[in-house]
């Protein structure tokens, strides 16, 4: 979500912003709709403080024995009250315009991100590692995996297209990927681990900036109502045997809503825990975060892929539903570049200790997510298709999210609350990790070598062997 008022002061500086993200040059619509909003809740503040000075004037006249002003009182306070409907209605009408347009907008991107149209014009910071050189023709992991344990075809018969089934061995060196960044980024990276849902609500998708723009792209489903009653009663019980009277008239607000409303409820599959991670702080007024608060967690994640039909429609890479290492942080505006270099580096540190050669992009205006406004993505390199592949993507969204979900910090002594900035990256994909060690560490004989920095967590395992 944007600063209106930054957009008032800034109109020519928005709409530059918007042509490098390939939007629409929309200032002056979004300041016409502000002022009809402002100009309507003026009317209405007027009317309202109006009609309550004029109710009272009733009772003084009525006091005094002044019955014509008293009934002239009560005609102007009549005629108020049909007339604040129609000022109402415009400050609702211009307010839901104004936030359906603001909620389609791309945020504003950094100085330094360069402009561009798309993966070819983004800019390569710095290479890590160096390439193998196989004495043999490198396989694509696709072609690697079936004799290791990774079954394309019993995953298309369970579930379609882009699902697969690992089994043996590569499904525990899967796990060991998942585990080993998890430690490598709380241990050493000072992240919490967190377990959050992978089902949630719209609010959550909108206020991390995935509706309406990516649904998409997104999986949902709904739950129904008799569910989240008997969830509430049960809640319910537990509050009035504790006593908890205020949270057992909440309780009881959260039942007249679900019962008012339709009896289906939808909840959007995550497609990255991105989401959970950063709303658990929608609402919130956090303490002086002289520390930013980083978060980590390990999760499925499930996306369509609605718009990105025929590619990589073979192997591993891209999936309908596939594991994450998510890193997010939560910090004040004048940190948010500093962590998001680190984060990035965090996410590194995993490819080095792998001894994966990658590279760091820095991505143009036009390939840059909806959210973000300055966005490096880390490309592995895959010596079986010969081509440099993204494994992560670390963002900066400033507060373009913050303000979608109104989160914000009050400094130590200050009164006045800012909106926090928030950042989130991979740390990594744990599949396209599975995908780089499969084709860097492959042999002739169609055998995987493990990482060393994976031996510990492969039990006494350090190579995939083929079973056929």
């Amino acid at each position: 979500m944007h600063d209106i008022a930054f957009i008032r002061a800034n109109p020519e500086s928005f709409d530059a912003a918007m042509r490098k993200r390939g939007a629409d040059p929309v200032a002056d619509r979004i300041v016409a709709l502000d002022a009809k909003k402002r100009e309507a809740t003026t009317r209405v503040q007027q009317a309202q403080s109006r009609r309550n000075e004029a109710s009272k004037a009733i009772g003084r006249a009525m006091g005094q024995g002044d019955t014509d002003k008293a009934e002239a009182l009560k005609a102007e306070v009549a005629d108020i009250k049909a007339s604040m409907p129609e000022w109402e209605e415009a400050e609702r009408a211009a307010g839901e315009e104004l936030d359906q347009l603001l909620a389609i907008l791309p945020n504003i991107p950094a100085d330094d991100v360069p402009e561009g149209a798309d993966e070819d014009d983004n800019v390569e910071i710095h290479q890590w590692g160096e390439k193998r050189e196989f004495d043999f023709e490198p396989k694509e992991h696709a072609d690697l995996g079936p004799a290791l344990g990774m079954e394309f075809e019993t995953g298309a018969k369970l579930s379609g297209a882009r699902f697969t089934f690992l089994r043996g061995d590569i499904a525990r060196l899967h796990r060991a990927l998942a585990q080993f960044m998890l430690d490598r980024q709380t241990r050493e990276n000072g992240y919490t681990e967190c377990n959050p849902p992978v089902l949630v609500n719209d609010d959550a998708m909108y206020g991390t900036d995935k509706l309406p723009k990516f649904a998409e792209d997104s999986f949902s489903t709904r739950m129904s109502a008799t569910t989240e009653v008997n969830d509430i009663l049960e809640d319910l019980r537990m509050a009035t045997l504790d006593g908890d009277t205020d949270r057992g008239m909440e309780l009881v607000g959260r039942l007249d809503d679900v019962t008012q409303f339709d009896p289906q409820y939808r909840r959007w599959l995550v497609p990255t825990s991105e989401v959970p991670l950063t709303y658990s702080v929608a609402g919130d007024i956090l303490p002086d975060l002289a520390e930013p608060m980083r978060l980590t967690a390990h999760t499925l994640c499930f996306r369509s892929e609605a718009g990105s039909a025929g590619r990589d429609t073979r192997g591993f890479i891209r999936q309908h539903q596939f594991e994450k290492v998510e890193l997010v942080s939560i910090c004040r505006p004048e940190d948010s570049e500093a962590e998001h270099e680190r984060m990035t580096k965090c996410a590194e540190g995993v490819l080095e200790a792998l001894n994966l050669p990658y590279r760091r992009m820095l991505l143009c205006t036009g390939d840059m997510g909806f959210g973000a406004r300055k966005t490096f993505d880390l490309e592995v390199w895959l010596p079986g298709q010969g081509a440099w592949r993204e494994i992560s993507s670390c963002s900066n969204t400033g507060d373009f999210q913050a303000r979608r979900m109104n989160a914000r910090y009050r400094s130590e002594g200050e009164k006045k609350t800012q909106f926090v900035h928030t950042l989130n990256g991979s740390g990594l994909a744990v599949g396209r990790t599975l995908v780089a060690v499969m084709e860097n560490y492959q042999s002739a004989d169609g055998s995987v070598d493990v990482p060393e920095a994976l031996h510990s967590y492969m039990g006494g395992i350090t190579k995939l062997e083929p079973t056929n």
